[in-house]
């Protein structure tokens, strides 16, 4: 079923915020990673063959002078895990992160279990967070006797608003020029074009200038104390983005997204149906006569083939003139064709060279 609306409501023209089309230069998110332990496990934890574990878990003990040697440690309560979290540009020290925690030893589940303190670094190597608490797992995993009972991944689990910064990062906006970088998404010339038409329009002639197809270099007003101000301001315009022709296809579920303003060329279109299947039934013919079996004395199979040939009285035969793909799609679905059937037409009129657009399939 093809749904749609008339091409009068399509909002081909719409305008866009211009912080949802892309981002400033220096204004992005930066990796942590840790490594600790998981302890409070109900057996379920590494066993005595991960070595890493029984050591880290004595590195913790020593911390309180607890001298303990990893081969005295035989608990299947503790596990090793990687500890990661996203720490935005805009964090300060105090702020709460979420975490993914995750086994990279032998255990059977983390369910149940807490995180103990992990330090988690940079790329730098430097600690920017410290994360710590219980583990949250969507999952189990329960064995006896052979017997195993499993629901997603519970070697996996979150802990919601785990970790706390203790330490910012300072992402620069302003190069060394004076100027600040406005980054698209989808690299367009027309689309960047715009974005410095805009900025000039809204702010003088010369404010904006044009790098290249995805960057757009804006001279930054107010000062070092109204620069947050000046960007929030830019954000807030409103740019008609330059859409490029696509057709996404996806034929696992039968699904054809298209924009509104893909072309067509003026095409005719017959399209019919034909199905040949063959069937076959075995039945086997048993001897009745014959009251004693011998090694000459067998059943005798009889395979029957019957050949069907049906074709389809629902055949299109249909011309189109210069269109869109909205408009054939739901003239197609108004001629009760498949969806299946309209991705097939579209690649025929792609091959044909009548639809001006790229062909993405998934």
């Amino acid at each position: 079923m093809a749904i749609g609306l008339p091409p009068s409501s399509w909002c081909a023209d719409a305008e866009v915020r211009l912080k949802d089309l892309g981002r400033f230069l220096g204004w992005r998110d930066n990796m942590l990673v840790g490594y600790g332990i998981v302890t409070g496990l109900a057996g379920s934890g590494d066993s005595s063959r991960h070595q890493a574990t029984r050591q880290a878990l004595a590195n913790v003990l020593s911390n309180f002078d607890a001298a303990v040697g990893p081969e005295q440690l035989q608990s299947r309560n503790v596990a090793a895990v990687m500890v990661s979290g996203t720490l935005p540009p805009s964090a300060h020290v105090g702020d709460k992160l979420d975490i993914n925690v995750t086994s990279i030893g032998d255990a059977r589940s983390l369910s149940g279990g807490t995180l103990i303190m992990t330090p988690l670094r940079g790329p730098d190597r430097e600690v920017y967070a410290l994360a710590q608490g219980p583990v949250s797992v969507g999952g189990f995993r329960y064995d006896a006797n052979g017997n195993l009972q499993q629901k997603n991944h519970p070697t996996v689990g979150l802990v919601p608003a785990g970790a706390t910064v203790e330490r910012q990062v300072v992402s620069p906006l302003t190069l060394q020029d004076g100027q600040i970088v406005f980054l698209l998404k989808d690299a367009d010339a027309s689309t960047a074009d715009r974005v410095a038409a805009r900025i000039n329009e809204t702010f003088g002639t010369g404010i904006a200038s044009l790098r290249d197809a995805q960057s757009v270099a804006i001279r930054a007003q107010g000062g070092a104390a109204g620069l947050a101000a000046f960007v929030a301001r830019v954000e807030r315009l409103m740019v008609m983005p330059d859409w490029a022709a696509r057709v996404v296809i996806s034929e696992r579920t039968g699904t054809v997204v298209a924009g509104g303003n893909v072309r067509i060329g003026a095409i005719a279109i017959s399209h019919g149906d034909l199905r040949i299947s063959v069937t076959t039934e075995y039945s086997a013919s048993q001897p009745g006569l014959i009251t004693v079996a011998g090694p000459q004395v067998r059943s005798l199979v009889i395979g029957n083939s019957e050949l069907k040939v049906a074709e389809s009285p629902k055949t299109v035969a249909a011309t189109f003139p210069n269109t869109t793909v909205g408009d054939l799609v739901q003239s197609l679905a108004r001629l009760q064709v498949s969806t299946r059937d309209i991705i097939s037409i579209l690649q025929a009129i792609k091959a044909a060279g009548a639809l001006y657009a790229d062909i993405m399939v998934q």
